[in-house]
C-alpha cells in the first residue's frame, strides 16, 4: 500500500458490505473520500461506523443503483461532499440462482439492471464529472462466472459476462479524457452473498464454514479469498499505479479460472 495515495480523491462506490465494504475502506484509508451507495440501511451503517472508528471519510447513502435518480443523486453528494469525482467502484449485486426456465422474467430483468445497469447509470452520471478533474479511474466488479459457469446462475452469469464487455466498451470511449476502465473478476470470496448461498445449496441447517472450506477446496489455492484481498486489486486499479491499464479484465481467484477443467 503505498501510504496517502488516494489523498484528495473522491469516491463513489456502490454497495455497502462484502467486497463494496472492503474496498471502501481501503480507499479511505489511502486518502480518500467514499460515498457509498448501498440499499440497506444496516449496511451503511455498519460501513460508516468501522469507518468512523479510523476516523476515516466515508458516507452511506441509502438508494437503488438500478433506479436513475437515485444514482444520479449519489453522484451528485459525491460531488458536493468532496468537490468533484475521481473514482467509480461498481461493486453492488445480486445473485439469484436459476436457469432460462426457472427464473421468471422479473427476477431475470433486476439481476440485469442491478449488476449491468447500475454500472451503465453511474458511468451515465459519473464520467462527466471525472472528466472535469482531467481523469480517474473506473474499476467494475465482476466474476470469473463471466468466463466458466456453474449450473443454474443463468441471470447472474450473463450479467457477469455483460460486464467484461461493457468495461471494454467504456475504456475505448473514455481512453481520450484520460478515464480509465478495468474490471475485476474474482473467485469465490468470503462475502455475505456468499454465505447466503451455501444455505441455498446444502439447506438452512448448513454448516457454512463447512462448504465454505468445501468450495475453497476447488480453488488451487485450496481456500476462498478475503474481500481484502479484492479490495488490493480494487485500490490497484483505481491508483496511478495502474496509469498504463485500460479495458481489462483482472482474475483474482486464487488460480480457479486456470484450473477449470483440472480433476
Amino acid at each position: 500500500m503505498t501510504e496517502r495515495e488516494f489523498a484528495g480523491k473522491v469516491a463513489l462506490i456502490t454497495g455497502s458490505a462484502g467486497i463494496a465494504c472492503a474496498a471502501a475502506l481501503r480507499l479511505a484509508r489511502g486518502g480518500a473520500s467514499v460515498v457509498a451507495l448501498g440499499i440497506s440501511t444496516k449496511d451503511n451503517d455498519a460501513l460508516e461506523g468501522a469507518a468512523s472508528a479510523e476516523s476515516l471519510h466515508i458516507r452511506g447513502v441509502l438508494g437503488d443503483v438500478s433506479k436513475e435518480a437515485d444514482v444520479e443523486a449519489a453522484v451528485r453528494g459525491a460531488v458536493e461532499q468532496g468537490g468533484g469525482l475521481d473514482i467509480i467502484v461498481n461493486a453492488a449485486a445480486v445473485h439469484p440462482y436459476g436457469d432460462a426456465v426457472e427464473t421468471d422474467w422479473q427476477t431475470w430483468r433486476h439481476c440485469l439492471d442491478v449488476n449491468v445497469g447500475g454500472m451503465f447509470l453511474t458511468a451515465h452520471f459519473g464520467v462527466p464529472e471525472i472528466k472535469k478533474r482531467g481523469g480517474g479511474a473506473i474499476v467494475n466488479l465482476a466474476s470469473v462466472q463471466g468466463y466458466a459457469c456453474q449450473r443454474r446462475v443463468n441471470a447472474y452469469a450473463t450479467s457477469k459476462g455483460a460486464i467484461h464487455a461493457f468495461t471494454r466498451s467504456l475504456a475505448l470511449d473514455c481512453a481520450r479524457d484520460g478515464i480509465r476502465v478495468n474490471s475485476v473478476s474474482p473467485g469465490s470470496v468470503r462475502t455475505p452473498m456468499l454465505e447466503r448461498a451455501a444455505h441455498i445449496f446444502d439447506g438452512p441447517e448448513a454448516d457454512v464454514g463447512a462448504v465454505l472450506a468445501r468450495w475453497g477446496a476447488a480453488h488451487p489455492l485450496g481456500r476462498i479469498g478475503e474481500p481484502e484481498e479484492i479490495a488490493e486489486m480494487i485500490a490497484f486499479l483505481a491508483s496511478d499505479r495502474a496509469a498504463f491499464c485500460t479495458g481489462a479484465d483482472f482474475v483474482v481467484d486464487g488460480g480457479l479460472k486456470a484450473g477449470i477443467g483440472v480433476a
